[in-house]
């Protein structure tokens, strides 16, 4: 509360010794399956035409402003023109077994006076889709957010129509915040924007969960998962369980 005149009025949490953060910049951040690194038309246009061009249709760039793209020209134009961009910042994420880029993701929006940043444009192929390398990927993003930049806030936000994108941010252990009504306008359309958001104080346990979500002993000898995500990540928030255990309390916990 505080004391204005003789009325007291609710005011947010104190935030003490706040200082404004360094901004993104152009890292590389390595995995177990995955890169990330900055993108290049010359390192990384022909591995992702070749991986877009998998679709079977355009139906992936639906929710996006941009896209889908006429040919491998057109595409290599726009990669190109984004390359250069610092707002967005866009990566690509390239698959260690392979050395080929197979989608690119971006940090976008950024306020370091506030310590809020939101990932956006993601475009994954085909192959990245439902994978251990997309998992991953976001989770080495979201921990260079939250450990290497120390920002307070991680944003996702999509088109409310786009169901895809809002289970995946739920996975990701992205909290709903509400939506926007006529946002915006792209390719001659309303959006709706939903928010999503992940918090530094949301962060250990959502840490945690990708850390025993993407330990192979989580995984049968055909790649397919064991446990769920989110079944790990409400696991540890009920109990505690994992935190601090490491490969041990994984290895006893899982089913």
């Amino acid at each position: 509360m505080m004391n204005s005149g003789n009325v007291f009025l609710p005011v947010g949490a104190p935030v003490p010794d706040w200082r404004p953060k360094a901004r993104a910049t152009d890292v590389m951040l390595r995995g177990s399956k995955c890169l990330l690194e900055p993108l290049s038309p010359m390192h990384h246009a022909d591995a992702l035409c070749a991986a877009y061009g998998q679709a079977l249709d355009g139906r992936d760039w639906t929710y996006l402003s941009v896209g889908p793209f006429a040919d491998a020209p057109a595409l290599r134009a726009y990669l190109e023109r984004i390359a250069v961009q610092t707002d967005p910042r866009h990566f690509a994420v390239v698959d260690l077994c392979t050395g080929q880029a197979v989608g690119t993701l971006a940090l976008m929006r950024e306020q370091a006076e506030h310590g809020v940043i939101e990932v956006g444009f993601v475009a994954f192929s085909p192959a990245l889709q439902r994978s251990r390398i997309a998992t991953e990927a976001h989770f080495l993003l979201m921990t260079y957010v939250f450990e290497t930049l120390g920002y307070r806030r991680y944003e996702w936000k999509c088109d409310s129509c786009n169901q895809r994108s809002r289970n995946a941010a739920e996975r990701l252990g992205f909290q709903y915040e509400g939506t926007f009504r006529q946002a915006a306008i792209y390719k001659s359309r309303n959006r709706d924007t939903a928010w999503f958001s992940l918090l530094d104080s949301e962060w250990p346990v959502a840490k945690a969960a990708f850390l025993h979500w993407l330990h192979p002993q989580n995984f049968n000898t055909h790649g397919v998962q064991i446990s769920r995500l989110q079944f790990i990540r409400e696991r540890i928030a009920s109990s505690g369980w994992g935190l601090e255990g490491g490969e041990a309390t994984l290895l006893r916990g899982l089913p």
